[in-house]
């Protein structure tokens, strides 16, 4: 399968937007796409918008945690952006989302509580 990753802004914050699946085949693009944006950004907390994922590989997670500390050594941040069930679980599973904060949208700064 496929991944689309684009690296835009909304008000001024830098966003990763996934659209497809993350797996092995797909995780150089994620990581680039990651990689541009946290070093385009130091000291900023960089959004990673996951809602148009529908799969998501533990080789992705680590790509997700890996460009957490890659932005927390500049002093920035990672925020996972995800209202897919399915994602939010898997996260809970494996204790992703006591590693990065997840949100359901943008604008929220905490963990979904459901």
């Amino acid at each position: 399968m496929a991944l689309r990753a684009d690296v835009t802004e909304l008000d001024g914050r830098p966003v990763v937007v996934l659209i497809g699946s993350v797996d092995l085949s797909t995780v150089p693009p994620l990581h680039n796409a990651l990689t541009r944006a946290v070093v385009e950004h130091p000291g900023e907390r960089v959004a990673v918008d996951l809602d148009g994922v529908d799969t998501l590989d533990d080789t992705g997670l680590g790509v997700l945690l890996g460009a957490a500390g890659r932005a927390r050594r500049t002093g920035g941040d990672l925020l996972i952006v995800c209202t897919n069930p399915v994602l939010l679980d898997r996260f809970r599973l494996t204790g992703l989302d006591r590693a990065v904060t997840i949100a359901p949208r943008l604008t929220a700064p905490t963990t979904d509580p459901a």
